[in-house]
């Protein structure tokens, strides 16, 4: 049986932003982790607090929009918390 053409592979197309990339840091800055461990703690504080006093505190009158504030600050506490390494 003949034998087939060996084809030859192509060089694969790397960018220039790409090759000339800096590393990514190996630590976290230091103020991320308190400042996740913060706004994670604050959060719940704040939720614990509007359930706590029966939707009273801890900003009165602007209702269920201070679940919107607890639930923004745990948010923050995880977005922080994808940089942390």
């Amino acid at each position: 049986m003949p034998k087939s053409r060996i084809r030859k592979k192509e060089k694969q197309y790397v960018p220039d932003k790409v090759a000339t990339a800096l590393p990514e840091p190996k630590e976290s800055p230091k103020w991320l982790a308190p400042t996740m461990l913060t706004a994670f703690l604050l959060g719940l504080a704040w939720i614990v607090t509007y359930y706590i006093s029966q939707t009273r505190y801890p900003i009165p009158n602007i209702g269920a929009w201070n679940m919107g504030i607890g639930f923004a600050l745990v948010g923050v506490g995880f977005a922080l918390a994808t940089r942390w390494r």
